[in-house]
């Protein structure tokens, strides 16, 4: 659509009280061929466009309608929003109201990229609560309270024969849930409001957990990739460390090496295994486990073998940094690893013949506690699920380092989570497994497993350090496992109370709280108090001693 030149020559013109004859005569071209062009009914540029600017006395910017141009594509792009779908705007009216209107149309174009940057935030907004599941479960749960305080308030309304020991449960029911909600519309207040101060756009590491959680975990041609992976190291010899040596120095000349220290040149975080692309040496210290050898070993014949298909995951509209396609493209690599080490359907089958005990699963597959734990929280394939699990990661610090959600529970995604988890406990028993009966605040019950790893020790000088795995379930499937053995599942005043975070727990009277709530509206805080009180009045003085 040309911008307005004509209709604002006009305008300069009348306002110098020019007549279309004078200005025509001027310029060199006839009054009909100046009418013509001031009904934008002819283009009008160049030498001819200085002419008429210069006997106006303007600037040729002023005429030449670049503004103009750029407004009336501001606009079309407003009208092609589906926001605007069922208005119809004629191209000839957008024209006039730029030439004729154009505060008018200035002011319109501002609210529509005001519009627009508003969608941008409440999007990501969206993004937040749909890869946080703390901030979704709070919403849920306020919504629950609301509806328990409906349905208590109606029932002593609709009911009018209702005793006065059954009109007190009701009002006690009611009292409870306003302050359950009170507490938890408290904490999510807080959290965005803090949110909003303190927290920049999504990171990598967020992105990346996007695209995990969009896909439920769960990659079809990936899962398809590790079965032709797996069939053609089989084909070679039985699946294992010596195969996999075998297969990389057969197709791609690598060479496998153990040694007591880092290969030279190694500048990777992990100092128990690395590879070298220029000589082609993938590289474990002495003390690396068989499983984490043979992992290891299948994540990189799975990058070599379908690399391609990996980086067309990676390429994913989610991933809008380079950092966020790094991370991404190295989780997905050790997807792949992960399904080659533990076959689909036939994993599903001895998890559920063993009653998924992680230890006869680690035997049956030369595998770690966490490999073996990975893998259970990725069996969401359509019509062959297995239990559904949430999965943290811990370190040393308790920082969590890792995290897979479960729809429903409030698994935290960074810092610290509830000190009463048994993720905690476990780094205080290496090697064992312990397990947790659960109930949040809002009555949900489930069934937490953790243990701790230590990593070994390549020499007297490295510093011991361990990692702990927790595994979350809905205590509905605790009988399918060999963990709700001798549990008295049906007895909830034995579960441990616990929370999210401390942040975000609306247990105030939690002795085992490390954090004071979120709280926006000034109440007492009930953690680390003096133990006089500020406000402790001082004794009035004895009137008969002041008398004597």
């Amino acid at each position: 659509m040309p911008a307005p030149i004509g209709t604002k020559l006009r305008q300069q013109r009348k306002l110098r009280g020019l007549l279309q004859a004078d200005l025509a005569r001027a310029a060199g071209i006839s009054p009909s061929y100046l009418n013509l062009i001031e009904n934008d009914k002819r283009q009008v540029g160049g030498a001819l466009l200085l002419r008429i600017a210069s006997e106006l006395g303007i600037e040729v910017e002023e005429l030449s309608g670049e503004k103009e141009q750029r407004l009336l594509d501001e606009l079309s792009e407003l009208l092609s929003d589906p926001v605007i779908g069922g208005v119809k705007v004629e191209p000839g009216q957008l024209h006039d109201l730029v030439a004729q209107l154009p505060t008018v149309a200035q002011a319109l174009h501002r609210l529509y990229r005001g519009y627009v940057d508003a969608s941008a935030s409440v999007e990501t907004f969206a993004n937040r609560l749909k890869s946080d599941p703390l901030l979704s479960r709070l919403l849920h749960q306020i919504l629950s309270h609301v509806t328990a305080v409906r349905s208590s308030g109606e029932i002593i309304r609709s009911v009018p024969d209702l005793s006065r020991l059954q009109q007190h449960r009701f009002l006690d029911t009611i009292d409870r849930e306003a302050r359950s909600l009170s507490d938890l519309a408290r904490a999510l207040i807080a959290y965005f409001d803090q949110s909003v101060r303190t927290r920049p756009a999504l990171s990598p590491v967020r992105e990346v957990d996007d695209l995990i959680i969009g896909e439920n975990n769960y990659f079809p041609r990936l899962e398809d990739a590790a079965a032709s992976l797996r069939a053609e190291i089989e084909a070679a010899g039985d699946f294992g460390e010596a195969t996999l040596t075998q297969l990389l120095a057969q197709r791609f000349a690598v060479q496998v090496q153990v040694a007591f220290a880092a290969h030279a040149g190694h500048e990777g975080l992990s100092q128990d295994f690395g590879f070298n692309a220029e000589e082609r040496v993938v590289w474990f210290q002495r003390t690396t486990s068989m499983a984490t050898r043979q992992f290891q070993l299948t994540r990189l014949l799975a990058e070599l073998t379908h690399g391609e298909l990996i980086d067309e995951h990676v390429h994913d509209r989610r991933l809008t940094t380079a950092s966020a396609q790094r991370i991404a493209y190295r989780a997905l690599a050790s997807y792949v690893a992960g399904a080659t080490v533990f076959p689909y359907s036939r994993f599903l089958g001895d998890a559920q013949t063993h009653q998924y005990d992680i230890d006869r699963l680690r035997q049956a597959y030369a595998a770690s506690f966490e490999q073996v734990a990975h893998r259970l929280v990725t069996l969401r394939r359509p019509n062959e699920q297995g239990i559904p699990f949430g999965f943290l990661r811990a370190d040393p610090a308790g920082r969590l380092t890792k995290h897979f959600p479960l729809p429903g529970l409030q698994l935290a995604n960074t810092g610290h989570a509830c000190p009463l988890w048994v993720i905690y406990a476990a780094a205080h028993s290496p090697g064992q497994i312990l397990r947790q009966v659960v109930q949040f605040p809002d009555g949900a019950r489930y069934l937490f497993l953790g243990r701790a790893t230590p990593r070994g020790l390549a020499s007297y000088h490295a510093q011991p350090f361990h990692s702990s795995v927790m595994l979350a379930c809905d205590l509905l499937h605790a009988d399918r496992m060999v963990y709700g053995q001798g549990l008295k599942l049906d007895d909830p005043a034995l579960d441990v109370p616990v929370g999210p975070t401390c942040r975000l727990c609306i247990r105030r009277e939690c002795e085992y709280r490390q954090e004071e709530a979120l709280d926006v509206f000034g109440e007492r805080p009930n953690l680390r108090l003096p133990l006089v009180p500020r406000d402790f009045p001082a004794p009035d003085p004895d009137p008969a001693g002041a008398d004597s």
